[in-house]
């Protein structure tokens, strides 16, 4: 029988962007089948790669080289839309590699049905800008792309609660304070499909980094860990800089991240109540 393990694995080795949407949303779709039934796959085990299979484009670059264009312009908005799908194809294969590098740690069903639903999203994402990308007579691939996406993955990779830190509970965390004003770039451009688009994106990567604090205070709860130090210490330990403010204080709560976990290891001042 198939488990769980060898189905991420699936994702990660297929190169084409939408075909390992496809086989994404599939898997996922088989694993909560399994669930609703009452016969979870066995979780398994599996060999992911290291760096996931990729399409041949975009050329990926560092991030110094990568060209930098106003989002004012149409060039700008597209150059911003190929961003936001890379980050969602990155996002795609990130969570299919929890699921499948980290079955040495025994975890409860919960955790994997976690990051399987955020993958299948991710895929869903992936999909909703490829298709506003094309509408723009640009396709995913047509432009460079950011080529440190993968190093968090590759830092962590032996450290669950330093990938569950770094990626969720950093990375996809500044997602939620970026993506309201990119959402007003593409309203202010009467682009609707994009819009839309982005607001799904936006309303579901609350629950995204929700699923990284929740994972990452049930194991520092496991560990007799102090969740805050514990996250300071892996940030500083994994990330490379400092966190950037302004930050969106309302939906990192939402997502279980209070203030004091993240301002203390950002650029500037405090905020006033932590001076």
């Amino acid at each position: 029988m198939t488990t769980l393990a060898e189905l991420a694995v699936e994702v990660l080795t297929c190169p084409d962007g939408r075909e390992k949407c496809a086989i994404s949303r599939r898997n996922a779709a088989t694993w909560f089948a399994s669930r609703e039934a009452g016969e979870p796959l066995e979780i398994g085990q599996a060999s992911p790669p290291d760096f996931p299979a990729r399409p041949a484009k975009p050329d990926l670059l560092d991030p110094r080289d990568v060209p930098r264009r106003r989002p004012g312009s149409p060039e700008g908005r597209r150059a911003l839309l190929h961003a936001v799908a890379h980050i969602e194809l990155n996002a795609v294969d990130l969570h299919w590699d929890i699921v499948a590098r980290f079955t040495d740690v025994k975890m409860p069903l919960g955790f994997y049905d976690d990051w399987v639903k955020s993958a299948d999203e991710e895929s869903k994402h992936f999909g909703l800008v490829c298709d506003s990308l094309e509408a723009h007579g640009s396709f995913y691939g047509d432009l460079a792309a950011h080529a440190g996406m993968w190093r968090a993955a590759e830092d962590t990779a032996t450290d669950l609660l330093g990938r569950l830190a770094v990626v969720p509970m950093v990375l996809e965390a500044r997602g939620l304070d970026v993506t309201p004003g990119m959402i007003e770039v593409f309203k202010k451009a009467g682009d609707s499909q994009t819009v839309e688009a982005l607001e799904v994106i936006y309303a579901e990567e609350v629950g995204h980094v929700a699923y990284g604090s929740k994972w990452f205070n049930f194991l520092c709860g496991r560990g007799e860990l102090d969740p805050k130090a514990e996250f300071h210490r892996l940030v500083r330990h994994y990330f490379h800089g400092r966190l950037k403010p302004p930050f969106n204080e309302e939906k990192r709560a939402d997502a279980g991240l209070p203030p004091d976990f993240y301002w203390p290891l950002a650029d500037g001042m405090p905020p006033p109540y932590a001076r």
